[in-house]
């Protein structure tokens, strides 16, 4: 049975009234490719409904007199679902990348940091950049300082800091955020399109070292061959 109310409470919680569910006495109808069909009555407006082999759906009922469109039903919350979807897609996520340093990284592979906070900026991201010092490396902490003000200049055209760069207990911290898109540079393997290219030095998972002490870095541990019990 066609309840010709809907349920007491927010109608919105509910859709938009249709057809014999309008309370209103008078509406402003508009047609299925927005024309302008002026002011009718209710009954009036229903008519031209059924006419048109079309519903008569209530998409302003706050207007003075409230504005109703001659749309199929279906075909009217296809188009709000797909309105919504687009709306969240591009609703600013508030997503942060991490990019961590060294002191005494070599220059080639800061090249490859700054190329992997590039393309995260790129994609609207934050960076956060963590430059840790490891045992006698404290002494020197002027030399992580360098380096991220190095990391700073080469990501200047894509991002800006959001804060100076500060020391936490053993590691520098800093957060960066993207540049508006219509300010930011374009993406260095962008070609003519803007297709951007795949990244030949995709960024791996951080690996963590507990090792605060720097002394015998670089040497492998040797095997010790195997001696038999003896009898």
């Amino acid at each position: 049975m066609n309840r010709p109310y809907p349920p007491r409470g927010n109608p919105q919680n509910y859709g938009p009234r249709i057809n014999g569910k309008i309370r209103a006495k008078e509406v402003r109808v508009v047609g299925d490719e927005g024309k302008q069909l002026g002011v009718m009555q209710l009954g009036d407006a229903l008519t031209a409904a059924r006419q048109a082999g079309v519903d008569l759906v209530e998409i302003a009922p706050n207007a003075v007199p409230p504005v109703c469109r001659l749309v199929d039903y279906g075909k009217y919350k296809y188009e709000q679902n797909k309105k919504e979807k687009e709306s969240k897609k591009h609703q600013a996520v508030n997503v942060v990348k991490e990019v961590q340093l060294t002191p005494r990284i070599d220059p080639h592979d800061l090249s490859i940091k700054v190329a992997h906070a590039v393309d995260f900026m790129c994609e609207d991201m934050k960076v956060k950049v963590a430059l840790k010092f490891k045992g006698r490396e404290m002494a020197h902490k002027e030399f992580g300082f360098e380096v991220i003000k190095k990391f700073i200049e080469d990501t200047k055209p894509w991002g800006h800091p959001d804060n100076e760069p500060r020391l936490n207990g053993r590691t520098i911290v800093l957060m960066m955020s993207p540049l508006p898109k219509n300010k930011r540079a374009r993406h260095p393997r962008a070609d003519s399109s803007g297709n951007v290219a795949v990244n030949p030095n995709p960024p791996k998972a951080p690996v963590i070292d507990t090792d605060d002490d720097d002394e015998g870095e670089g040497e492998e541990p040797s095997a010790s061959p195997t001696t038999p019990p003896t009898a």
